[in-house]
């Protein structure tokens, strides 16, 4: 009898390989879980060469494709870094030791969580085409300094401040999304978060536990999981190239959208399906996430509504909770957002807020205040505007052979600070970010954002925080590949 596991297998390494071909995950998805697992955990150092993938081939009985679709996938979340003439190697900063009490110091009832559903960070060496990474370079340090000093010019308070944020901060945030969204909210109704995942949670407490969600699939997947984590269950609805499918939405008690540029796809929702989740929301007696990440980035096509200005509601606004942040248009490293609700829901969320964590820091939201009244923040974003317009042009420019060869689509390059190469078929994603990875160019696919079917054969090319020149030669490597992988296919 065959056996359909195969033994532990070391190939010089401090830990044992087993690939179980009766499992439903892909052998490549095992391989890679367990040398993640080995590196988080410190059994593999930083620094370790792994053995070349025809060795590791070999070792493990599998086909060179497994382990090369493993590595490659270990190298796009930044565990291991791909060095020519040395091959694979665990990252500097990947293997995080953890000391954890011994397991019988533990609670019988405990299950240790998977690790969070987030991007790793930047590989060293190569060109990265991560999503969500922000322009921080050009920020006005002069400026930014002045801002921290006015903060700092009195002795912070010895009390907590408002569970909402500061007064003049939100009075500020306001009047800035009124400038750059067409949104006019009322400050009263505005919150100072610790970013739109903060702000999803303290929404997310508010539903009776075990609620259904209505979630885009593909979709952001750690706002997925922080509704998960709150005991809700998650139904995923699927995107086309005009947003969240509205037809035949299921009754919920919440959805969450990205409709100004949908992540990770890119497309924006029209007008009639925005229209159309209102309508269900108002049928259903549900509440609408508007998360608008990277909505203050648009290159020549024209701003829709956000589903906020479109909610006609009684008494300081109706179903949509509007979510923004200061991430992507400022920098991550201040780790403050916004929430614009209904004024029925503040109270509740006033509460939440204090019970997770009473409030902002008030340091970083007077040196905030300063530097939006100064002007500074809307002057920052007329430059990184005019910066993303240029990577975005150079990354369409240099895709172009693909997309006119009929290779490729290239999609939601209208916005933000991602875009999705949708590959014609029969083109495989993960094949062609394997082969990419090998060459130092580091692309995602949608299959981590995707649940329940099949994900869509696409390379999501985040390119917020690389040079002109960067993108160039990462975009030049992908259409070579991609040529190259087609031709192999089709000869």
């Amino acid at each position: 009898m065959t056996k359909k596991t195969s033994p532990p297998v070391a190939v010089n390494l401090p830990l044992a390989l087993t690939l179980n071909r009766e499992s439903p995950d892909a052998l490549h998805l095992q391989l890679a879980a367990q040398l993640r697992a080995g590196v988080t955990s410190g059994t593999l150092a930083a620094g370790v060469v792994l053995p070349g993938s025809r060795a590791l081939a070999g070792a493990l009985k599998v086909t060179r494709g497994v382990v090369t679709l493993a590595l490659a996938e270990l190298a796009a979340e930044g565990v291991l870094d791909a060095v020519p003439g040395v091959g694979m190697r665990v990252a500097t900063g990947a293997a995080r030791p953890v000391t954890l009490p011994s397991a019988a110091a533990l609670p019988a009832w405990f299950v240790m969580p998977p690790p969070a559903p987030v991007d790793a960070g930047q590989p060293h060496g190569g060109i990265s085409f991560k999503p969500g990474v922000a322009a921080s370079h050009l920020l006005d340090v002069r400026a930014w300094r002045a801002a921290w000093q006015a903060a700092t010019r009195t002795a912070p308070g010895g009390d907590y401040g408002p569970a909402a944020g500061q007064w003049p901060l939100r009075v500020a945030l306001a009047a800035f999304l009124a400038r750059s969204r067409g949104l006019n909210a009322d400050p009263a109704r505005l919150m100072v978060t610790a970013g739109s995942l903060s702000a999803l949670g303290l929404i997310a407490g508010l539903l009776p536990r075990g609620s259904r969600v209505l979630f885009e699939n593909p979709g952001y997947r750690a706002a997925r999981q922080v509704l998960l984590d709150s005991g809700h269950t998650v139904i995923p609805v699927p995107v086309d190239e005009n947003g969240l499918i509205t037809d035949t939405l299921p009754p919920a008690r919440l959805a969450v959208v990205t409709p100004s540029h949908q992540y990770p796809l890119g497309v924006r929702m029209g007008v009639p399906r925005r229209l159309a989740l209102l309508e269900w929301a108002r049928q259903h007696d549900a509440l609408i996430v508007e998360d608008d990440y990277d909505g203050e980035f648009r290159y020549g096509a024209p701003p829709l509504p956000p589903l906020t200005a479109l909610d006609e509601g009684e008494d300081g606004g109706g179903r949509v909770l509007y979510l923004g942040t200061l991430s992507k248009v400022l920098t991550p490293a201040v780790r403050t957002g916004f929430l614009v609700a209904p004024a029925a829901l503040l109270p509740a969320l006033e509460r939440a807020r204090v019970l997770a964590d009473a409030g902002h820091n008030t340091v970083t939201q007077d040196a905030l205040t300063h530097f939006i009244l100064g002007g500074h923040l809307d002057r920052h974003v007329r430059r990184a505007r005019r910066w993303h317009g240029q990577q975005q042009a150079a990354l369409a420019s240099a895709l172009a052979p693909l997309t006119e060869g009929e290779l490729a689509q290239l999609g939601g390059i209208e916005a933000g600070l991602h875009a999705c190469l949708h590959l014609s078929p029969p083109l495989n994603a993960e094949a062609v970010a394997a082969a990419l990875a090998l060459r130092g160019i580091f692309v995602g696919t949608l299959r981590p954002f995707t649940v329940k079917i099949s994900a869509q054969q696409a390379l999501v090319l985040g390119y917020g925080g690389l040079t002109v020149a960067q993108i160039e030669a990462g975009a030049r490597a992908i259409v070579e590949v991609v040529r190259a992988e087609s031709g192999r296919l089709t000869s």
